[in-house]
């Protein structure tokens, strides 16, 4: 993937101007790095920011602040500087070359956190976690990811693998002594105890669905007929004016989404075209099309219903369109009389609302987060969820697997090198999610993801 001799160079905070920048160089030449674009003679104390005049080839250029950190006691575990000057994408450029024509190399996507991974200061896991903090919108997605770079995951797999060593330990010790009759497992005892490491294991899984939607969010849509008051929902869930409110029937003619925290998932909120048999014209017969599509594809959806106004035909229609997904009844206009009562969409909820005052929409907001993670006492801000990555979910479901067959196997009293072999190969499994062994090609993928500098 990457040589990981090489010196490397980097701007670390987000391209435009700002009052601080930050490049970062790491690797063996970052001391020659320093000298090279530091005030001559100065010396870096290990640890301790030092202001001083940083020059290129155009000569100094500005007052930054160059902190050395020596190995193996940094992000990386190599000799890494870190320089932060003032924001100027031109000046950062500037340091960028200079560190460069003083030995340095560009480094390559997630080139940092690779090396530290390298290195052992970080496992697989804690470095995916480093991109999900970056990556994190809501306060839920940046504690579960500083969970996860904590090492609270990698603890709950070290626990699994290291009885699954003990486990392996005494199974082949028992092979190896077949005709002196030696059992260091108890009859029994084996199928017993990986039942308990396959529980642990469901344990983790259980919890997964809800990890995997504070990671990755959902995308919920809002359908209706037209001027049942969509767009003036999409308004309130999103707190500001984003969607353009008319009494004109059909003002909203493509999808408009927004991302927003709903009780700590990251909910795209899709606002979409009404939805009537008989489009006005060709744009609006495109702006239906869109919105059906988009139900198809949301893991949630809204039908407004107008409270105001009696169901017509169209009303009809969506609510049998969507029925068998999951979906939320919205009442929208509650603030006014009702022309109908929630008995005529019998053996469903409704979440009553009123988008004009604002009244109900907490309660909806809170019916979203509830069905989306499925379940009433679910709740998604009552801790961090230990999974949210995909690859984690099929490691573990595959090493729940073999374990599995391991049990099995040694209930029906399958001599003991085929249970050692299932026993194995979980555990090779569990190695994988914390990188302890892990393919190139799956290493690249994760790296690529990560934004330079990082």
């Amino acid at each position: 993937m990457y040589s990981p001799d090489d010196t490397i160079v980097a701007i670390a905070t987000p391209p435009g101007r700002g009052g601080l920048g930050v490049v970062r160089v790491s690797g063996g030449a970052a001391r020659e790095v320093a000298a090279a674009i530091g005030e001559p003679g100065c010396s870096l104390e290990p640890r301790h920011a030092t202001l001083m005049r940083v020059r290129s080839s155009a000569g100094v250029i500005d007052r930054a602040i160059l902190t050395f950190f020596p190995a193996p006691h940094s992000y990386t575990g190599e000799d890494v500087l870190e320089i932060s000057a003032h924001g100027s994408p031109l000046l950062l450029r500037s340091l960028v070359e200079a560190s460069m024509a003083a030995g340095a190399r560009l480094a390559e996507p997630g080139e940092f956190t690779f090396r530290a991974y390298l290195r052992g200061r970080i496992d697989l896991v804690q470095a995916e976690a480093v991109q999900d903090l970056v990556d994190a919108v809501t306060p839920l997605q940046a504690r579960a990811a500083f969970d996860q770079l904590d090492g609270t995951l990698t603890g709950r797999i070290a626990a699994i693998d290291a009885t699954l060593l003990n486990l392996t330990a005494r199974l082949e010790a028992s092979l190896d002594f077949p005709d002196e009759g030696y059992h260091f497992v108890p009859p029994g005892g084996v199928a017993r105890e990986i039942s308990e490491l396959i529980g642990r294991i469901e344990t983790l899984l259980r919890d997964a669905r809800r990890g995997r939607l504070v990671r990755e969010g959902a995308q919920v849509a809002i359908v209706g007929r037209p001027n049942v008051g969509k767009s003036s929902l999409f308004n309130q869930l999103v707190g500001a004016g984003r969607a353009i409110v008319t009494d004109i029937p059909g003002t909203t003619r493509d999808v408009l989404t927004e991302v927003v925290d709903i009780a700590g998932l990251a909910i795209t909120l899709v606002d979409t075209a009404g939805l009537r048999g008989a489009a006005t014209d060709a744009v609006e017969a495109e702006g239906i099309a869109r919105a059906h599509a988009v139900r198809r594809g949301a893991a949630l959806t809204l039908v407004v219903l107008d409270r105001a106004h009696p169901l017509i035909s169209e009303d009809e229609d969506v609510l049998a369109a969507t029925r068998g997904s999951r979906r939320v009844l919205v009442g929208n206009k509650h603030d006014l009389p009702a022309m109908w009562a929630d008995a005529v969409v019998a053996g469903e909820g409704i979440v009553n609302v009123s988008a004009a005052t604002g009244d109900g929409i907490e309660t909806l907001r809170q019916t979203i987060a509830t069905c989306l993670v499925a379940g009433p006492d679910s709740g998604v801000e009552r801790d961090s969820p230990a999974i949210t990555n995909v690859r984690h979910v099929q490691l573990l479901t595959r090493a729940k697997a073999a374990l599995e067959r391991g049990a099995r196997a040694a209930a029906g009293g399958t001599p003991e090198e085929f249970v050692v072999s299932d026993v194995t190969e979980a555990r090779a499994l569990l190695e994988e999610v914390t990188g302890a062994r892990t393919a190139d090609d799956v290493l690249r993928t994760i790296f690529d993801s990560f934004c330079i500098g990082k």
